[in-house]
């Protein structure tokens, strides 16, 4: 909490001293706001997939492989992400967004009568996935060097939550390392202060904490960040920086941070003296880049994520009764993920299709993570949940802001475990339908 206390103190003098230095300057930038960007925003992107998986989709594959390695492919049809943007720009440099998410195709339900079973009303579940809020904030722009943007935020720790759309990674799917072991999109209700001055921006938040219950051993920490009551719990508090460079043209160099409390910030706490002292504190390190210059694409990252008291946290998880939101197994201490991938354009070669401002990137990419890369004592380390994934494929761009792919993916797993190879294709859009 100290900590906590400490980055408000150092937010509200650092808006106060930049705010006095460049008052002349506000002044002048809100006009040029109010005469160039009033009115409506209106946006979005959406996603569709078909993937041929060549391993065996039963539940049990991972506690008992020899009886799964021979089950036949199967195959999917996904709409993983459908995104509408609604902001606006009210002036004087106040604005507003939000973006609401459908995943998997939304979710839909029923009522309706039964004739198998005498005619009675029954509600009826017509197709999985879900209706996100995935941001809702309000800002204030003082000056380039600095704005305030309240409300529900994405938290900008690694590369993909800061650039989730399908358009800013090669692959039909985000990148699996980061989705698996940090919420992705990460999303929470609090305030960021951000700004950009000279060749950096920054950004630092103070958010609502992760609640340990959700914690498990195949995601460690990335199921976490989702409420399952109709608010969030906020009995702790964490903080997320970031900092980007762009000195050197094409390049983009970002480094990230986390830190919060986690244990006992549920619906239902404990008193319990057992319990006395266990904070649950996650701290996650992040390095990302980004380069697209000279026909190249190149992205890249390394996350590190430490969580405190994981053995107390594996066994008060594991003893939750069996209605809890919790997945009720065990969390790792430390888990990792690293990945980058490769791409040029080959239609920069070819005059006429460049003119026309197609794209045509062939890529490769890499990743390994492992969502219990360190084990507390007494703790049993799941090798499933550590692998490498390799994608070869392409992305043909017919006009900027549409993209279709296609891959063949490799998951590389240990002996025990049959490899996870796939065929994925997909269609996506993003970007504005107003200017």
């Amino acid at each position: 909490m100290k900590k906590i206390v400490q980055m408000f103190t150092f937010s509200f003098i650092l808006t106060t001293v930049l705010t006095a230095q460049t008052n002349e300057t506000l002044r002048s930038e809100e006009q040029e706001v109010q005469k160039n960007n009033l009115g409506l925003i209106l946006g979005g992107y959406g996603e569709a997939t078909y993937s041929r998986n060549f391993y065996s989709d039963n539940v049990f594959r991972y506690m008992t492989p020899d009886k799964y390695k021979n089950d036949p492919a199967h195959g999917r049809f996904d709409l993983p992400h459908v995104v509408f943007f609604v902001g606006y720009e009210f002036g004087n440099g106040w604005r507003m967004n939000s973006e609401i998410e459908f995943e998997h195709g939304g979710t839909e339900s029923a009522m309706e009568i039964e004739p198998e079973e005498g005619g009675e009303y029954e509600a009826e579940v017509e197709r999985g996935g879900e209706v996100v809020l995935e941001q809702f904030w309000i800002e204030k722009t003082f000056s380039r060097a600095l704005n305030l943007r309240m409300g529900h935020l994405i938290v900008p720790v690694g590369l993909t939550n800061g650039n989730h759309l399908p358009t800013q990674f090669f692959t039909v799917f985000r990148p699996q390392g980061e989705r698996t072991i940090l919420p992705c999109t990460w999303h929470e209700t609090g305030a960021s202060l951000w700004g950009r001055i000279g060749k950096w921006r920054y950004e630092a938040q103070i958010l609502a904490g992760l609640d340990s219950e959700l914690f498990g051993s195949d995601r460690w920490i990335s199921g976490a960040s989702a409420s399952p009551y109709e608010f969030k719990v906020g009995n702790k508090l964490a903080t997320a920086l970031r900092f980007d460079n762009y000195s050197i043209s094409g390049l983009r160099l970002g480094v990230s941070g986390y830190y919060g409390q986690s244990f006992n910030n549920g619906i239902k706490t404990t008193s319990s003296d057992k319990y006395k002292g266990v904070k649950g504190e996650v701290m996650i390190g992040s390095f990302d880049f980004e380069y697209n210059n000279h026909n190249w694409v190149a992205r890249g990252y390394f996350d590190y994520g430490h969580l405190g008291d994981a053995q107390t946290i594996s066994l008060y998880n594991r003893n939750l009764p069996n209605q809890s939101a919790s997945p009720r197994s065990n969390v790792a201490s430390n888990a990792l993920a690293a990945g980058v991938e490769v791409g040029y354009d080959l239609f920069s070669q070819i005059p006429k299709l460049k003119q026309k401002k197609q794209k045509f990137y062939l890529f490769g990419r890499y990743e390994f993570f492992d969502s219990m890369y360190k084990v507390s004592t007494n703790i049993t380390d799941q090798d499933w949940c550590g692998r490498k994934v390799m994608v070869g494929g392409v992305n043909y761009y017919p006009i900027k802001d549409v993209v279709i792919k296609a891959e063949y993916s490799v998951g590389l797993m240990t002996s025990a475990f049959k490899n996870e190879n796939a065929i994925n294709l997909g269609i996506a859009y993003a970007g504005f339908f107003t200017k």
